[in-house]
This record gives C-alpha cells, sequence and structure tokens, in this order.
C-alpha cells in the first residue's frame, strides 16, 4: 500500500468511526429519547440508582457527551438536582468505557450482518421508530468496519519512518500527546471514538504504550470539556452539569499522566496486548473517578454553583427561555421548544399591544418609549427562533415535522411584523398626537377601543390555534377576518358621520384615527395567517376566490337549456 493510500485508508477509517458513532447516537435519541429521559427521571433519585442508571443510559447511547447534554438540559429546566445529575454522569462515564470493553472483542466480523440488517429494515418501513433502530444497527456496522481499517493500517504506520519519528517525539512528552488527545476528542465530540482509535493503532504496534495511555487520559478529558464548551450560550445551570464532570476528569487525569510510564510497565505484565491494555486503562480509569467522587458529588456540585452561579434576570431580559440546544438532534422535541418559545414571544407583542392604547388614551411619552424598547426585545427573540430552527432543519424530519417546521417560522415572522407595526407605525402617530395635543373625541377613542380590544382577543384565539392547531378553532378564527372587515368598515362611516358634522376634534385626528385602525387591521391581518397552513393540510380551503367567482359568471352566461 503506497504512502497515500495508506494516508487516506486511514483518514476515511477514523472518519467513518466517527460517523458510526453520530449514527448510534441519533438513531437512539429518535428511536426511544422519550423513553430514556424518562428512565432517567424515575430511576435518578438517589445516587445509586443516578449511577447506574448513567451507566445503563450511555450502554445505550453509547455517547457519555449525548448523557451529558440530556442531563444539561434537565439541569436548566430544574428537572434533576445538580448532585444527582453528577451521580449520572459518573455513571455514563463507566457506561462508555463498558461499550468500549465490548468493542475490543473480536465481533469485527458482524459488520456486515449490522449493516445488511439496518438497510434492509430502512428501506422497508417508513415507521420514525424503526427507522431510528435501522441507523443503530447501520451505525453499530460502520464502527466495526472502521476499526477493520483501521487495525489493517496499524502495522504499515509502525513501519512508515515519519510516523515513527512523530511517535518518538511524543512518546518523550506524554503532555503533549495529552494536550492533542483533548483537542481532538473536543473536535469531534467523542471520547469513545478516540478511546477505540488509540485502542487499535496500539494493537497493531504503531504507538508506544505510555503515549496510547496519556492519549486515553486526554480522550476523556476532552470528552467531558465538548459538551461544557457546547453550552457556552446556556444559562449556568445547565452548564454545571458538563463543568463538574470536567473537573472530576481532569482532578484524577492530571496526576495520573505524570505516572504514565511506570503504569504501562506494571500493565504490561500483567496483558501481553496493547490494545487490551489501552482499553483496560480506559475502565479503571472511569471506575476510579466515579470511586473517589460518587461520595462527594454535593461537593462538587457546590463548586460547581461557585464558578457558575445564577445570572441576575431582569423582566426585560432578551434572551431565550426554551430553546434547548440539547435536543435538536430530536426534531419534535426542538420544534416544541420552538413553538413555547414563540409564545413567550407573542407574550411580549401583546404586551406591547396593550401599552399602545394605553399610550394613546393619556399621551404617555415615558410607556411609547419603553414600548418602542419592547420592540428590540421580540427582534433579539425572533432572530433567536430563527437561528435555533436553522440548526433543527439540519436533522432529518418527517413531513409532519416539516409542517410544523414551517408554521413556526411563519407565524414567528408575522409575530416580528406585528411588532414592527406597533413600534414604527403606531408609536409614530402616537408621537405626532402627543407633539400636537391632539385629542381623540370621545366617540372616536370608544371606537379605537372596541377595534383594538377585537384584536387582542384574536391575538390570544391564534395562539391557541398554534399551539393545539385545532380545526375548528382555525375555522373561527379565519371567520373574526370577515367579522373585523365590518367592524372597520362601520367605524369609519361613524369617523366620516362626525367630521360632516364639523367636530373639530375629529377633523384634527382624522388622519391618526384612520391610520391607527388600517394599522390595527394589518396585525389582524397578520395574526389570522396562522389558520391556513392548518386549514390547507385540513382541506377546508378553498383554492381560490377568483377563480369560483369566474366560474359563477361563466356558468349564469350559458344558455339555459330546457
Amino acid at each position: 500500500m503506497s504512502g497515500t493510500e495508506l494516508f487516506a485508508t486511514f483518514l476515511g477509517s477514523v472518519a467513518l468511526l466517527l460517523w458510526g458513532v453520530r449514527m448510534v447516537r441519533t438513531g437512539m435519541t429518535r428511536a426511544f429519547g422519550t423513553a430514556l429521559r424518562k428512565a432517567i427521571s424515575t430511576y435518578a433519585r438517589t445516587r445509586l440508582g443516578a449511577f447506574f442508571a448513567g451507566i445503563c443510559v450511555t450502554g445505550i447511547l453509547q455517547s457519555s457527551t449525548a448523557t451529558a447534554m440530556l442531563l444539561a438540559s434537565f439541569a436548566a429546566r430544574r428537572l434533576i438536582a445538580l448532585p444527582i445529575a453528577l451521580a449520572v454522569i459518573l455513571g455514563a462515564d463507566v457506561g462508555s468505557a463498558i461499550v468500549a470493553q465490548a468493542f475490543s472483542f473480536d465481533i469485527k466480523w458482524l459488520w456486515t450482518v449490522l449493516v445488511v440488517l439496518g438497510v434492509l429494515l430502512f428501506m422497508s418501513t417508513e415507521a420514525d421508530r424503526a427507522r431510528g433502530i435501522a441507523r443503530i444497527l447501520i451505525g453499530l456496522g460502520f464502527m466495526l468496519l472502521a476499526l477493520v481499517h483501521i487495525g489493517s493500517a496499524s502495522a504499515p504506520l509502525r513501519d512508515s519512518p515519519l510516523f515513527r519519528s512523530l511517535l518518538t517525539g511524543l512518546a518523550g512528552e506524554p503532555l503533549l500527546g495529552f494536550l492533542a488527545a483533548i483537542a481532538v476528542a473536543w473536535l469531534v465530540h467523542s471520547s469513545l471514538a478516540i478511546v477505540l482509535l488509540v485502542m487499535s493503532l496500539a494493537a497493531g504496534g504503531a504507538l508506544p504504550l505510555p503515549l496510547a495511555l496519556a492519549l486515553v487520559l486526554g480522550a476523556n478529558v476532552g470528552g467531558a470539556l465538548a459538551p461544557f464548551l457546547s453550552l457556552s450560550g446556556m444559562a449556568p445551570a445547565a452548564r454545571r452539569v458538563p463543568l463538574g464532570n470536567l473537573m472530576m476528569r481532569a482532578a484524577v487525569a492530571l496526576p495520573v499522566l505524570f505516572l504514565v510510564k511506570p503504569i504501562a510497565g506494571w500493565l504490561a505484565l500483567l496483558e501481553p496486548d496493547p490494545g487490551r491494555i489501552a482499553i483496560n486503562f480506559h475502565t479503571v480509569f472511569n471506575l476510579a473517578v466515579a470511586v473517589l467522587f460518587l461520595p462527594a458529588v454535593a461537593l462538587v456540585a457546590k463548586l460547581a454553583d461557585r464558578l457558575l452561579p445564577d445570572l441576575a434576570q431582569t423582566a426585560a431580559s432578551t434572551e431565550p427561555k426554551h430553546l434547548d440546544a440539547t435536543v435538536l438532534d430530536t426534531p419534535s422535541e426542538a420544534l416544541g421548544c420552538a413553538m413555547r418559545e414563540t409564545l413567550h414571544m407573542g407574550d411580549r407583542v401583546t404586551e406591547m399591544l396593550r401599552q399602545a392604547l394605553v399610550v394613546f388614551e393619556k399621551s404617555d411619552a415615558r410607556l411609547m418609549k419603553e414600548v418602542e424598547k419592547s420592540d428590540n426585545a421580540v427582534d433579539a427573540l425572533h432572530e433567536a427562533i430563527k437561528l435555533y430552527m436553522v440548526k433543527v432543519s439540519k436533522a432529518e424530519m418527517t413531513d409532519e415535522e416539516s409542517r410544523r417546521y414551517v408554521e413556526i417560522i411563519t407565524f414567528t415572522t408575522n409575530l416580528e411584523h406585528v411588532g414592527d407595526i406597533i413600534d414604527k407605525n403606531l408609536m409614530e402617530l402616537a408621537a405626532k398626537k402627543i407633539k400636537n395635543r391632539y385629542a381623540f373625541s370621545a366617540e372616536g377613542l370608544e371606537e379605537i377601543r372596541k377595534f383594538h380590544g377585537r384584536v387582542m382577543d384574536t391575538m390570544r384565539l391564534a395562539f391557541n390555534v398554534f399551539a393545539t392547531r385545532d380545526v375548528a378553532l382555525a375555522r373561527r378564527l379565519l371567520a373574526e377576518k370577515a367579522t373585523m372587515r365590518a367592524a372597520e368598515l362601520a367605524a369609519a362611516d361613524s369617523h366620516f358621520a362626525r367630521l360632516r358634522e364639523g367636530r373639530p376634534e375629529s377633523i384634527e385626528t382624522s388622519a391618526i384615527h384612520l391610520d391607527v385602525m388600517r394599522d390595527l387591521k394589518r396585525i389582524n391581518a397578520h395574526l389570522t395567517s396562522v389558520a391556513y397552513p392548518i386549514l390547507e393540510v385540513a382541506g377546508e380551503l378553498r383554492e381560490s376566490r377568483l377563480r369560483e367567482a369566474a366560474a359563477e359568471r361563466t356558468a349564469n352566461e350559458r344558455p339555459v337549456t330546457p
């Protein structure tokens, strides 16, 4: 095998290993994600129960990183106490080591069976759970196939002068190997994949044993670092779980790092196979961390609390509350988070619209400025939801999830437009009224109040339609659009009647009055649009009113035959 071919085979095998790990994780999350979350919440009530729950969940997910992200999500929503979450993560680390042990045995020939079964299952069904199981089988097959190719490439690598000189330099500097493994494990977000890679290279004689042990330590610390950095934008409560895991692993890994040479010598006396030594060392390391820190998880939790205290929350905070980055691999849950954040955004817009009427009633310039500032918060939430939805779209979605995705994107955009109408149009009209000291007539102000009240009712109904997707509510919401049109015409007739009477208040505020009514009607139209996709799916929308009207005219023009 030429050097170029060897290098390409090695890189391709590593990429296949990483992709296999990802397929197993995403397949398990999509097939059994809800069940796994329920299992953690059910059994993780004591330290010991939480520890064994972590072993089982990670044994299934094959990723302690995925388990850490899951626990961070729970901690962010205060669904699990931090000491219990740390006990689960200790079990997750041991579970990951057990998975690595399983892959170290001679079962690589199973890759053909797993891939064939997975492909047949995936192609023979459209069910989400069955396809998730198919992904798991294919991912496991890919992992075993990758280990076969990495093993076959290890011997030529061992004999390569360039590779041998590189390893000679690193063998005398275990700290460099440790740091390199941290960086790579963080980059690929999988300590399991790096440990399996080290096992294969060590088994083929391509890695000196002390360096292999240093790389295993680095992979463990890097695997804990990855979720901590991935959650950098989340609340401190979510980040304390991976921080605690990182502190516990680093507290054991750093002292052991300076003892890898004598440890390698002792282990070589017990086990001749370097690959088995690397895997056994990985297992013993995680068991040691668990034994040392399981009784002390409360102390680690207190330290994590001090290092990452809760941030002071203000009512005007523009930070999203419900966009959970840990469930992006599960589109159904991620879309649920986006829906809740959209309703949170809707609450902000509702308050803006309520305050807008007060501004017109009391000519309150200070409140007008607050409404304008609130639009900045609405814009920030809209941007956060939009970016979150872009991340959601990277996962494979069902047709139903795709429809919900479009509904959420469309409704958030419409809510952002409503905020802009309140800020850019209604508040500009209010500023004009305040500056010129205009006052609506009693009848005119009452008409605005009633019209505004109807729009507020429409907004509440629109949120219910968006949340429930109820066809009857959607039909009622759309019917309100015609009612609002009639109400606007009636209010305009009343206004023009006052103008004909020569009422001075009506004359000087005529333009403002009509523009306020027009903008409220525009807001109403944006809100009622949420009903269209729901009614379209239910088959309750006509294709085109124009086409229907044209058909009626054509039928009327035809001669009537006896």
